[in-house]
């Protein structure tokens, strides 16, 4: 946790720092004790602002070529606007155009990067148990519950996998929480974030409620493979709807025959 604490602060400090130096170069110039160069200010708020923004991605995303490219590419944009803005002062335009095809480049090769691991941008673990190995970097699934007259429910929900054990998310007072209390029989499908099923077979299975230190375990593994949706939009929605969600609920899956 010390390791992380710090890369934040420090991220945040060369953040401060950047956008200081974007908006007030002179001040900032003032500040070091170096004279005054508008557009060399900028470059420098540009660099910090890429050094920042990649310490802070690094305490929450699990792949090195991602948290590099998405700092390059801050950097590498804010360095080609300040060419546009700074162009009366000096600079040629092909600096300005090599400039932009670098910061293209590197948000291209992010978009395929995060592609490649199937937008997870969090920590998995190695999976031990073969049922589970398909869902391990699969963001969303298609749970399948069981009505009172036995007709099938369906709905998107996201999964982390923990080496022998899978681990689903839900709210209280939710239509498939409530059915998983009368029958944890269930089916898992690989989805796209709408729920629409992928291709290959279902994998049935039970859903069994977690409490106590299973149950904030569950929570953790969420948040370290999905750091911003289950680690600030998820729990503050459940949270500022908790009248009508209730509390955010733990189910782990267990591979039925």
């Amino acid at each position: 946790m010390a390791p992380k604490v710090i890369a934040a602060v420090a991220g945040l400090v060369l953040l401060a720092g950047g956008f200081w130096a974007l908006f007030a170069p002179a001040s900032f110039a003032d500040f070091a004790g170096f004279p005054a160069h508008t557009h060399f200010s900028h470059d420098l708020g540009a660099f910090q602002l890429g050094i920042g923004a990649t310490l802070l991605l690094a305490t929450i995303w699990g792949d090195a070529l991602a948290v590099a490219l998405a700092g390059f590419a801050v950097a590498g944009t804010v360095h080609a606007i300040n060419h546009i803005v700074d162009l009366d002062e000096g600079g040629a335009v092909w600096q300005l155009v090599l400039l932009a095809v670098l910061s293209v480049a590197a948000g291209t090769g992010l978009a395929l990067r995060l592609r490649s691991l199937g937008f997870v941008t969090g920590v998995v673990t190695t999976v031990t148990t073969p049922e589970f190995a398909h869902l391990v970097r699969q963001k969303t699934i298609s749970l399948t519950t069981y009505r009172k007259d036995g007709r099938q429910g369906s709905s998107p929900v996201s999964i982390v996998v923990d080496g022998n054990k899978a681990f689903l998310r839900s709210f209280e007072k939710s239509l498939k929480t409530r059915r998983v209390a009368r029958d944890s029989r269930v089916e898992v499908t690989r989805s796209n974030g709408s729920g629409r099923q992928l291709t290959g077979t279902p994998l049935p299975g039970n859903l069994r409620r977690l409490e106590g230190a299973e149950n904030r375990n569950a929570a953790r593994q969420m948040r370290r493979k999905y750091p911003i949706l289950h680690g600030v939009i998820v729990p503050l929605v459940h949270r500022l709807g908790r009248s009508k969600t209730g509390r955010t609920v733990h189910f782990e899956l267990t591979a039925r025959p």
